[in-house]
C-alpha cells in the first residue's frame, strides 16, 4: 500500500480518490453520480477538509475495482492511528451546536498550538514519524473543523491551571501556548475559564501496573486490563513517568519542604477574601 506522503490520512485520501478521477477523465459531478456521495462531500474530501468514512471508501472502491480495494484498506490503515474510542467522536463533534470540554493535566487538543502537540505527541513510546506526523496533521485539521468552521459551536473551555505550569517542549512553546489559549478566549462563541488547583473529582485519574494486571480509572469508571500486550504498554507507561521524576532523595526532601510550607502559615496557604479557593504554595526547586 503506498505510504502517507501528505502526512494527513485524510489528505492523502483526498489526494488518492482525485488522482483516480482525473485520470478517468470524470468530472465530480460525474464521480458524485456513479459513486452515491455528494458533490460537495466529494469536494471537502478531495481537499482533506472531511476525512473520509467507510462508506466513503466502501463506494471508492466499487467505482474504482483496478485500484484493488486500496481506498478501504488505507482507511482501515489510518484509524489504527487513532484511539480505538475516539474514531466516532468526529461525527457528533462536527454537528454539535455546543461543546464543553475540560482536560486535567495538559492543554486540551482542540486547543493546543502545533508546536504543543508535536512536543506531546513526540513522548508516545513506539510511535514512528509517520503516525505522529498523522496525529498531528489530525489533531489540526480537527481545530479547524470544529473552531474555525462557517457555524462554530458555542464553546466552553476549562483550564487545568497546573496545565499552565507543566512544561511541554521548551519556555518558549509554553509561551506561545498561553499566548493561544488567551486568543481564543477572545473569540466571541468562546467562553474560557481556569480551574484553580483545588481538589475536585474531575480531576481523577490512576494508573496501577502489577506483573500480570494493570487499571486504569478516570472520572466515570475504570477498567482492569489482563492481556499481556496491553498489561506490557501500561507498564512501560509507568516506566517513562518515572523517567521524568525527581530520584527518590530529591523526592523525600521536596515533599518535606512542602510540608513545612503548607503548615507554616505561608501567605501561599491563606484563603482570600471574598471566598475564593485557595492556591497551592510556590516552592523553590
Amino acid at each position: 500500500m503506498p505510504g502517507n506522503s501528505g502526512g494527513n490520512p485524510a489528505t492523502h485520501f483526498g489526494r488518492q480518490l482525485r488522482k483516480e478521477r482525473l485520470s478517468h477523465g470524470w468530472s465530480v459531478h460525474e464521480f458524485a453520480r456513479r459513486s452515491g456521495i455528494s458533490v460537495g462531500h466529494v469536494s471537502r474530501i478531495e481537499n482533506g477538509k472531511r476525512p473520509p468514512t467507510l462508506a466513503v471508501a466502501s463506494a471508492c472502491d466499487a467505482v474504482f475495482p483496478e485500484r484493488r480495494g486500496w481506498f478501504t484498506e488505507y482507511y482501515e490503515e489510518s484509524r489504527a492511528w487513532m484511539p480505538a474510542g475516539f474514531r466516532s467522536w468526529g461525527e457528533y463533534e462536527d454537528r454539535a451546536a455546543t461543546l464543553r470540554v475540560w482536560s486535567p493535566v495538559m492543554i486540551h487538543g482542540l486547543l493546543q498550538t502545533e508546536a504543543y502537540a508535536r512536543a506531546l505527541l513526540m513522548t508516545a513510546r513506539g510511535d514512528t514519524d509517520e503516525v505522529i506526523a498523522a496525529r498531528l496533521a489530525s489533531r489540526m485539521e480537527r481545530q479547524r473543523r470544529v473552531l474555525h468552521r462557517d457555524d462554530p459551536p458555542t464553546a466552553w473551555f476549562v483550564i487545568d491551571e497546573l496545565s499552565l505550569y507543566r512544561r511541554v517542549g521548551s519556555p518558549e512553546i509554553m509561551a506561545a501556548q498561553c499566548a493561544r489559549l488567551a486568543d481564543i478566549a477572545r473569540l466571541p462563541y468562546v467562553t474560557m475559564q481556569v480551574l484553580p488547583a483545588v481538589e475536585h473529582p474531575a480531576g481523577a485519574s490512576e494508573l496501577i501496573v502489577t506483573d500480570s494486571a494493570g487499571y486504569v480509572e478516570h472520572m466515570i469508571s475504570g477498567a482492569v486490563y489482563t492481556d499481556e500486550q496491553t498489561v506490557s504498554v501500561m507498564a512501560g507507561m509507568f516506566h517513562t513517568i518515572l523517567s521524568e521524576c525527581y530520584r527518590a532523595s530529591e523526592s523525600r526532601a521536596r515533599l518535606e519542604r512542602m510540608a513545612e510550607i503548607w503548615t507554616g502559615g505561608s501567605q501561599a496557604t491563606a484563603k482570600p477574601t471574598g471566598g475564593r479557593a485557595s492556591r497551592p504554595p510556590r516552592a523553590r526547586a
